[in-house]
């Protein structure tokens, strides 16, 4: 049996296989979830196909987060496949990497900034109150981050976005206390994904993590970062809320 049997589970934003959105709907499923799956737009299609990849083909819901009135009607979409949901995962984040990322904080304009923020930061309270209504009492709020207590090269508006992300989950953490629904994060060290790769100078990152991370660091394993998060959506944290767990082989604990 394992540590998600009988909950239900909504992981938002899985577009490839080789996100860690998708790795996470995959362990979810192995830990005994019925898991649920979402993107929109040109994507959608794409996430349909390799849905199928799963050990168990997932209901793909359309929900754009920036979005109100996809936000409007979640909960009654989620009700067209589950009674009600246990643990929502929110792997959701864009920033223009023409425009924001690189090297170009300076140079970075409000109408790309706010959507930046609004897809990556916004959209976890947007998400959070969507869901409320089925979500059920002690269930788990799990976002994903790269840790933004420091500035990174290239990560530029993104990081800045990722500190909102990790200061609304506390908010969220504080108001949502009071219903039993936790809410916390996981900050994974640098995993090649396809919003990695949209980076320019991201391998600067990835390279640090391979001769600093005191257990190592496979930037092609997405499987330690979503079993992270699956222990999180489960009961074995029932008093844990508003905490970053770090899923990076120990970089974040040391020093130059």
């Amino acid at each position: 049996m394992g540590i998600l049997e009988g909950k239900r589970i909504l992981v938002a934003g899985v577009t490839m296989d080789s996100s860690i959105g998708f790795a996470t709907a995959k362990a979810a499923q192995e830990q005994g979830a019925t898991v649920l799956i979402s993107n929109f737009g040109r994507a959608l299609g794409i996430t349909r196909r390799i849905a199928k990849r799963l050990p168990v083909e997932p209901p793909v819901l359309e929900l754009d987060v920036t979005d109100e009135a996809h936000l409007a009607g979640l909960a009654d979409a989620v009700r067209e496949h589950v009674d009600g949901l246990d643990g929502v995962v929110h792997s959701i984040a864009y920033a223009n990497p023409e425009t924001l990322l690189g090297g170009k904080l300076m140079s970075g304009q409000w109408p790309d900034v706010s959507q930046a923020l609004h897809v990556s930061t916004y959209s976890l309270k947007g998400l959070a109150e969507a869901t409320l209504p089925v979500l059920s009492p002690g269930g788990s709020i799990v976002g994903l981050t790269f840790d933004a207590t420091v500035a990174w090269p290239a990560y530029d508006w993104m990081g800045v976005a990722k500190a909102g992300l990790e200061s609304c989950s506390r908010y969220l953490a504080r108001d949502l206390g009071p219903q039993g629904i936790r809410v916390n994060l996981v900050a994974a060290g640098p995993l090649k994904t396809l919003a990695a790769k949209a980076i320019p100078g991201f391998e600067d990152l990835e390279a640090m993590w391979a001769t600093r991370a005191p257990l190592g660091w496979d930037n092609s394993d997405h499987r330690p970062t979503a079993l992270a998060v699956c222990a999180l959506l489960s009961d074995l944290f029932p008093a844990t809320s508003g905490e970053i767990i770090h899923v990076d082989g120990g970089f974040h604990a040391t020093g130059a």
